[in-house]
């Protein structure tokens, strides 16, 4: 167990090391290339209730791609909620706040708890592998919200997030498809 929490250090500051060495408009340019894969993907296209994630900096950008799809799909976005993650409908970006402790965009509103009715997840993460396991920053906040979801598992990332292996957990959720 110490080495798989070795292993995950050890990926995480390598990768946070790639980011910062990546310019504000290359990894503009690389959200702008995945989000256009996510975009044809035929679930998504699909689906009517999508999961996405109000980007931080250091994300593949999804804000302009939630506000587009929010038009004609349900994008719901997860909201911090002491050690857990609460879904809420994205309405507008006048309907959210700043979450404290993480500084997170977070829509205001009602929890949303049909979890089973989502179709389509988009998830983020620190590193993936081919094998598409995921690594999350470290909190498990996501590892609690998988396994109650029965919607199709996006990873999305930069190019330079995808690792040879990512060690896991008995309780890491691989991904069902994984755009970089």
């Amino acid at each position: 167990m110490k080495e798989i929490i070795q292993q995950k250090i050890i990926i995480r500051e390598k990768i946070r090391l790639l980011k910062d060495s990546y310019s504000y408009h290359e990894k503009r340019m690389l959200s702008m290339m995945v989000i256009d894969k996510l975009e044809q993907d035929t679930d998504f296209l699909e689906a009517q209730k999508v999961l996405a994630y109000w980007s931080l900096e250091d994300e593949v950008d999804t804000k302009e791609f939630i506000k587009k799809w929010a038009q004609s799909k349900e994008i719901y976005l997860p909201v911090v909620v002491e050690d857990e993650l609460e879904l809420r409908l994205f309405t507008s970006i006048n309907n959210m706040k700043a979450e404290p402790r993480y500084g997170i965009f977070e829509p205001i509103g009602e929890a949303f708890t049909q979890w089973n009715t989502i179709d389509f997840a988009i998830i983020p993460g620190v590193a993936f592998d081919v094998q598409m396991n995921r690594l999350g920053r470290g909190k498990g906040f996501y590892d609690r919200l998988l396994p109650q979801l029965r919607a199709v598992k996006v990873g999305i990332c930069f190019p330079f997030q995808l690792v040879d292996k990512v060690a896991v957990n008995d309780n890491d959720i691989p991904m069902d498809k994984l755009y970089y």
